[in-house]
């Protein structure tokens, strides 16, 4: 046992049981990084590019996250930095309008962010070996080098802006391989050379990357982790199940300015 174990069970008497070895992920570098991405195109696939075609405005109704592909890369001539880059894929919801008179369509297409960020995720050159791989499956043991793993965290995008526009006055643009998977979700392939109207939109995008390790690591235990709640069974009553739900007080009386977290939940609020 460690002095400083020691000295935490002559502080605390009967609470800590031991020092225990742990197998866990740790960071070894992140960073958070608050992005307003300006102009990024929306492509539509070739039906509802029809729609794009024909429209007079569009609204931006709202964005999601569909999935980020990470790539992770040694930076050469400085061990132990690697370049995480990112391609960010978002579902964009718009309101179509193709006439004066009549209501909107609502039209789904996907824009396309990539982003790159260096960290410092240490060096190793091991390789692990398991017990449950197979004798033959030398390819998944191959695949089992400790190398550092990125991560990315990402908020809800907030939908800040769309406009339409004329492909020959906004220039060219790029697009990486969309792929298969996505394309199935919108249900075929995407319109990416240019065309004569193009859907541009602006989006607030809030993330944390991160580069973790496994790694072993020495900690205090203090007991097993034993449910201290008795599980409760489910009611058929509907009636019975309503009566459980706390009065929602806070709908019928929303806070003033002076009271709350103004919506700042994880930062000082302002008061002005």
């Amino acid at each position: 046992m460690s002095d400083s174990y020691a000295s935490e069970e002559r502080n605390n008497p009967g609470t800590f049981k031991e020092a225990v070895c742990i197998d866990a992920m740790r960071v070894y570098d992140s960073c958070s990084d608050k992005d307003c991405l300006e102009d990024l195109r929306v492509y539509f696939t070739r039906d509802r590019q029809c729609l794009i075609e024909d429209a007079s405005n569009v609204r931006l109704r709202d964005v999601e996250v569909i999935t980020v592909y990470l790539d992770l890369e040694p930076v050469p001539f400085n061990k132990g930095f690697y370049s995480v880059d990112m391609t960010f894929f978002f579902d964009v919801c718009l309101d179509v309008f193709c006439a004066p008179a009549t209501g909107p369509v609502t039209v789904n297409g996907i824009s396309i962010f990539n982003k790159k960020v260096i960290l410092y995720g240490s060096e190793g050159n091991v390789k692990m070996f398991s017990s449950d791989c197979e004798l033959e499956d030398l390819d998944n043991q191959n695949c089992t080098r400790i190398l550092p793993k990125a991560t990315v965290q990402v908020a809800e995008p907030i939908a800040l802006s769309a406009r339409l526009c004329d492909s020959c006055s906004c220039g060219c643009d790029t697009c990486c391989r969309i792929p298969e998977c996505i394309c199935r979700r919108f249900g075929g392939e995407f319109e990416t050379t240019p065309k004569c109207r193009t859907v541009y939109v602006t989006l607030g995008l809030f993330t944390i990357v991160q580069i973790v390790r496994n790694v072993q690591m020495l900690v205090p235990a203090y007991d097993f982790c034993i449910p201290e709640k008795e599980c409760v069974t489910t009611s058929d009553n509907p009636c019975e199940l309503f009566r459980r739900i706390e009065f929602p007080t806070n709908e019928f009386f929303p806070p003033k300015v002076s009271e709350g977290n103004c919506g700042c939940e994880n930062r000082p609020c302002k008061r002005y």
